[in-house]
C-alpha cells in the first residue's frame, strides 16, 4: 500500500490548512477499510507523536490534547482517503505531517504498529 500525502505548507498562526492522505495500491482498499489511520508529526530534535487517530469505521477518535477542539480528523473508506483539518494553527504546530495506516482496526500511538506511510508533508506556521 502507497500513501501519498498532500496539502502542508506555510502559514500564519491563527490560519488554517487541510492535509490529505490518499491509498494507493494492490490490496490498498482492504488493507485501509478495516484498519485505524493516523496523523502523525514530527518538529525538529523531536520524537514522532500521535496528532489523531480515527478507527476503521471511523467510530473512534483519538487526539493529541494539544490540537484537541483545533484539528478534525475523517476518513472516507469509499475513496481510501483520510483527512486532516487543521485551524487555529500554532507555531508550535509546525511540523512534518505523516499519514499512516495501522496493523489493527483501532490504532494506538505507537509509530510501531504501523504498516504503511506516507512521505510526509512539511506544515510551518509562522508566529
Amino acid at each position: 500500500v502507497q500513501l501519498q500525502a498532500c496539502g502542508g505548507g506555510l502559514v500564519q498562526a491563527g490560519g488554517s490548512l487541510r492535509l490529505s492522505c490518499a491509498a494507493s495500491g494492490r490490496a490498498s482498499g482492504r488493507t485501509v477499510s478495516n484498519n485505524a489511520m493516523s496523523w502523525f508529526r514530527q518538529a525538529n530534535g523531536k520524537e514522532r507523536e500521535a496528532v489523531a487517530t480515527v478507527s476503521w469505521k471511523g467510530d473512534k477518535v483519538v487526539w493529541l490534547d494539544a490540537v484537541k477542539g483545533r484539528f478534525i480528523i475523517s476518513r472516507d473508506n469509499a475513496k481510501n482517503t483520510v483527512n486532516l483539518q487543521m485551524d487555529n494553527l500554532k507555531p508550535e504546530d509546525t511540523a512534518v505531517y505523516y499519514c499512516a495506516v495501522a496493523r489493527r482496526p483501532y490504532g494506538s500511538r505507537s509509530p510501531a504498529d504501523y504498516g504503511s506511510w506516507g512521505q510526509g508533508t512539511l506544515v510551518t506556521v509562522s508566529s
